[in-house]
């Protein structure tokens, strides 16, 4: 017997290719349920909730301008959330977590007000974080795991040579723009690179994709299940864990300003 025909070996490839088979079964069902088709990129237009953003990106941006301004401070997108180790490396991609699977971070939409107010006027937000992607990173070919949400990027700071700053979902690519929403489906595969020597910053949220009845039904099934997970558990307490950090050194640099100087 060789090793690949070990039974252990042969129950772990036969349990891959049962979640892959059950994975392509629930998105077929849920393409079939969408309202809004199955594309990999979708018309921001059927979506009229993203206007507001899309009126207000300037005061969007000007709330995070201060966080950015503390990008030592924030967490790597692997350190909220582990299990995206593979395409987040080191410190290259920071992220400022606002919401997580519906659960917001009181502190931090505290902190930018504007935003969180407009996140709120979203039906069925998810999740939601200012993404921040440094010069010269790429974001390996990767995919979501459910095509009952889509995802929305608005460009807050885009590099000047915008061209060099893309992102391929399917056979689509997408060029950023201040101010402007983008809609694409991560359930399919895409890929990010910057290859610039300026900072990308969107703002990055989740909503429930609109489907028929019964495809509403099996996503709050599928999204409850999320929630009991380790995988929702252990973001959870990383995010509340580098918020408080996050906190304490704000804290800190403001009871800096704050002293009076030496005589």
């Amino acid at each position: 017997m060789t090793q690949d025909d070990r039974p252990e070996l042969r129950k772990k490839r036969l349990g891959r290719r049962a979640g892959r088979w059950l994975l392509k079964a629930l998105a077929d069902f849920q393409a079939r349920q969408s309202l809004v088709g199955d594309r990999p990129v979708l018309d921001a237009n059927l979506f009229p909730f993203l206007e507001p953003f899309e009126c207000n990106w300037r005061a969007i941006r000007a709330e995070f301008d201060p966080i950015l301004a503390e990008r030592a401070q924030l967490p790597a997108f692997h350190e909220i959330s582990p299990d995206q180790y593979r395409i987040s490396q080191g410190d290259r991609w920071k992220v400022f977590i606002l919401y997580g699977f519906g659960v917001p971070s009181p502190k931090n939409c505290a902190r930018c007000p504007q935003t969180a107010r407009l996140l709120e006027g979203v039906p069925g937000l998810q999740s939601a974080w200012f993404s921040i992607l440094s010069p010269g990173y790429h974001i390996p070919r990767h995919r979501g795991v459910t095509k009952g949400v889509l995802r929305v990027h608005l460009g807050l700071k885009v590099p000047r040579q915008r061209q060099k700053c893309t992102m391929q979902v399917d056979d689509r690519t997408i060029v950023w723009e201040e101010g402007k929403c983008v809609v694409f489906d991560d359930f399919y595969y895409h890929e990010v690179w910057n290859n610039t020597d300026e900072q990308r910053v969107v703002l990055l949220f989740d909503f429930i994709r609109p489907m028929h009845l019964p495809g509403r039904a099996l996503n709050r099934f599928l999204l409850w299940g999320v929630k009991q997970s380790a995988y929702f558990k252990d973001a959870q307490h990383n995010m509340q864990d580098w918020d408080q950090r996050l906190e304490s050194a704000v804290t800190r640099a403001e009871s800096m300003y704050d002293e009076p100087a030496n005589n």
